[in-house]
């Protein structure tokens, strides 16, 4: 072929040469082009990620490249040909950066920002604010990436969130911000991929829009901020490896904070390096006039100079010094001076250079000043496993009321002991946490600590079982029961709401399964996990999906109730078939069937064979897909689960159709779209008229299948489903071919393509393939 021997310059010549290859070796077998999911079962590779490689978003590497052109028929000549041009490509690609991928996500009407609150009495770090301003365009040094790294507590996230409040009209398309948790006591590091999902939905992306494979989404973050000036601001890195994915490209600007230097990351990405050390004796002194009045320190300027210097110079310490001062001002600052000298104890070493600082002291005045129940909520906040916490979350630890709650939140956050971030929500420096939780192993028993943990587990298993009702009504959902004493209610007024609180509480939801786990609260660890599940699949976290299933599995087979044994099986075996892991979905769902089996469970068994023809379906097996469903379909005929049964059917006349069986496939989903319109469900019911179109088309009553198409389509558009908005205009385009109206059956597949480009989905590239080949036609 012409492609195979020159004339590939970019990957979008590549990838139109895999396509062209593809349809030669179609023409030679005599068979139809081979779909994204065939290849993917050949390859063992992920559907959209094959996708990508042909509609030419993603470079395939170098093996994956020699694989493809093999399957699609290249012969030795043209796989060298083609590798050589490969290669090329992805020199160019070093040289010069590539354009922007097509990004089909709106930009946000204004800019984002996720920047925190300006630093209440910033002081000094002039030299390192100007250093910072070498990523502004008119510095003249083309930077476009600064570490700035230092010690524990000496305020590199002060200077950095200072430094970009003050150039943030350099930087029109706004700032995002993310804490990566790179040295958490309690929380382990931020995974890149989470935090690339985080700002993916800060910039408003759909989450129909965010592609399932985490480097896709890597690119589709990447592509959003090629198309406007932003700061990136990663705050408490770990190292280089976590903050790599996260760089954007040149249009925009990063700064990077960690307590290491990320000499990586200045090596091999350019970064400019800004040190960040203690305050001076000028600067601290300073910042301690900020925040107490330069009156009081020069009325004692031996003791201010004692603060100081028994401070180390650390902003953390000075600051929550000055903050004790102010709260309690019949202090002389020689009494401060004085209690600094006494502490003998030490939290943390702080390598400021050639001095340590001891904090314990510095947190300790604050911590005796509090009331007693303020004093237990400080101490309970170190159990909690995310790095922020909610009213009602904070509520539960405690075992009071909400209100009493709040109270003792904005009494910590008055002295600083935590920071109110964001309305009703609040975050401890994770010195401060490791403070709260070394006092709580002192002076709480273990079971008040134990029984504190349950409170806040069961609080979150109610809130998002409460959640998942409101966003999916159809959802297996668990039998009620009586809340933990103390625990309380998580208000969710509807489904918007619900998403909203869950994906702010995820991070910390995912940790709690694990401590959970870690205070042998096994019944709460399977409960947890299994209704994360819901969200997991709403957002496509496949792999936080299975691996939470995973770690909870062991719990179950801790219990007596089998029941948690059948439920993990089947959860994790969806989530296996997500992520293409066929072998091992399959064994879990057999063994789920064994275990509701046992359990006379025909629901659950119903489920679990739903499952496994969703999987079969996945793998091009849909012979056995359909055996499966109408052993879900049978099952479910012996309950009075009616929504159930309707879905059972549609899948049964569907899996008909796609064997050929078109007059049962009809008989099924007639069915199906009866009981549907009986339970209310319309987009189920859209759904079946949508497989009797299918089936009636397969029949050759041609007519019959538009007004199904027409109905389905209606109410996809009423109800804003989009993705099935575009599969029923393929399937008219295909009727409307039948008919010999091939200019109705170009507009639907065009307007299908646009609906699927407009989605990011992989099937624009097959359906633009049909259009292409019908218009040359004419």
């Amino acid at each position: 072929m012409s492609a195979a021997h020159g004339g590939i310059a970019t990957l979008e010549d590549l990838a139109r040469a895999l396509r062209q290859l593809r349809r030669r070796e179609a023409r030679r077998q005599g068979q139809p082009e081979l779909t994204y999911r065939e290849l993917a079962a050949k390859t063992g590779w992920s559907v959209s990620i094959i996708g990508a490689y042909f509609t030419g978003k993603i470079l395939p590497p170098t093996d994956r490249f020699d694989i493809l052109t093999a399957l699609l028929g290249a012969n030795a000549v043209e796989q060298g040909a083609l590798a050589t041009a490969r290669d090329r490509v992805a020199e160019r690609r070093q040289v010069k950066a590539p354009p922007a991928p097509a990004v089909t996500a709106t930009p946000p009407p204004a800019p984002v920002n996720l920047l925190p609150a300006e630093v209440y009495g910033f002081a000094g770090r002039v030299a390192q604010l100007g250093e910072l301003d070498a990523l502004l365009p008119e510095s003249g040094r083309a930077a476009r990436l600064a570490t700035v790294s230092g010690s524990a507590g000496v305020g590199k996230t002060a200077l950095v969130v200072h430094w970009a409040h003050r150039v943030a009209h350099e930087f029109p398309g706004g700032q995002l911000y993310v804490d990566l948790r790179g040295f958490d006591p309690v929380a382990s590091p931020m995974r890149p991929a989470d935090a690339v999902r985080g700002f993916l939905n800060a910039m408003d992306v759909p989450a129909h829009q965010v592609p399932a494979d985490p480097d896709e989404q890597a690119a589709l973050y990447r592509a959003l901020l090629a198309q406007r000036r932003m700061l990136v601001v990663l705050d408490n890195a770990r190292d280089a490896a976590q903050v790599r994915p996260l760089l954007p490209g040149a249009s925009c600007a990063a700064v990077v904070t960690s307590r290491t230097q990320l000499a990586a990351l200045v090596a091999t990405a350019g970064a400019y390096p800004v040190a960040v050390g203690v305050l001076t004796p000028v600067e601290a002194w300073d910042l301690l006039g900020r925040r107490l009045g330069t009156e009081r320190l020069t009325a004692e300027p031996g003791a201010t100079e004692k603060i100081i210097e028994r401070c180390a110079g650390l902003p953390l310490a000075l600051a929550i010094t000055a903050a004790h001062a102010v709260t309690d001002r019949r202090l002389t600052l020689a009494a401060l001076a004085d209690d600094l000298a006494e502490a003998d104890r030490r939290l943390d070493t702080l390598n400021a250079g050639d001095d340590a600082a001891d904090v314990r002291a510095v947190f300790s005045w604050s911590y005796r000043a509090l009331r007693p129940a303020t004093a237990r909520m400080f101490r309970l906040l170190g159990l909690h496993p995310g790095q922020e916490i909610g009213v009602p979350a904070a509520a539960s630890l405690a075992g009071e009321p909400p209100d009493d709650a709040r109270r003792r939140l904005a009494e910590l956050a008055h002295a600083h002991l935590v920071v109110e971030h964001a309305p009703g929500r609040y975050r401890l420096h994770d010195l401060l946490r490791a403070y709260a939780m070394e006092q709580s192993r002192t002076l709480d028993g273990e079971e008040p600590r134990r029984a504190a943990v349950r409170r806040l587990l069961d609080f979150c298993v109610r809130a998002v079982w409460a959640a998942n009702a409101l966003i999916d009504p159809s959802r297996e959902l668990l039998p009620a029961w009586d809340p933990e004493p103390g625990a309380a209610t998580q208000e969710l007024p509807d489904a918007r709401a619900a998403v909203s609180w869950l994906t702010a509480e995820y991070p910390a939801l995912r940790d709690a399964v694990a401590l959970a786990l870690d205070t042998g609260l096994d019944e709460l660890a399977c409960q947890l996990a299994w209704v994360l599940g819901a969200f997991c699949r709403l957002r496509v976290y496949w792999t936080d999906w299975a691996a939470l299933q995973e770690a909870a599995l062991p719990a179950a087979y801790r219990l007596a109730d089998p029941l948690w044994r059948a439920r993990l099986h089947r959860e994790v075996a969806y989530a296996y078939a997500s992520l293409d892991r066929y072998a091992d979905s399959q064994a879990h769902f057999e063994r789920a069937l064994e275990l509701y089996g046992a359990l006379a469970d025909d629901v659950g068994l119903s489920r679990a064979h739903r499952g496994m023809c969703l999987m079969f379906e996945r793998q091009g097996r849909y012979a056995d897909a359909l055996e499966h469903a109408r052993r879900s379909r049978d099952l479910l005929l012996r309950t009075d689960d009616q929504p159930g049964k309707a879905y059972a059917y549609n899948s049964v006349g569907w899996y008909h159709a796609l064997v050929g069986d078109y007059a049962r496939a009809l008989d099924n989903c007639r069915q199906a779209v009866t009981l549907l319109a009986e339970v209310g469900d319309r987009l189920g019911e859209a759904t079946a008229w949508d497989s009797v179109g299918y089936a009636h088309h397969h029949l050759g009553e041609h007519r019959e299948a538009l007004a199904c198409y027409d109905r389905a389509l209606e109410t996809f558009r009423e109800l804003g489903d989009r993705y099935y908005e575009a599969d029923t205009l393929v399937h008219v385009g295909d009727t409307r071919l039948a008919m010999a109206d091939r200019p109705a059956a170009l507009a639907a597949w065009r307007a299908a393509v646009a609906i699927f480009e407009d989605l990011g989905r992989s099937e624009a590239a097959e359906v633009r393939a049909k259009v292409k080949e019908l218009a040359d036609g004419d």
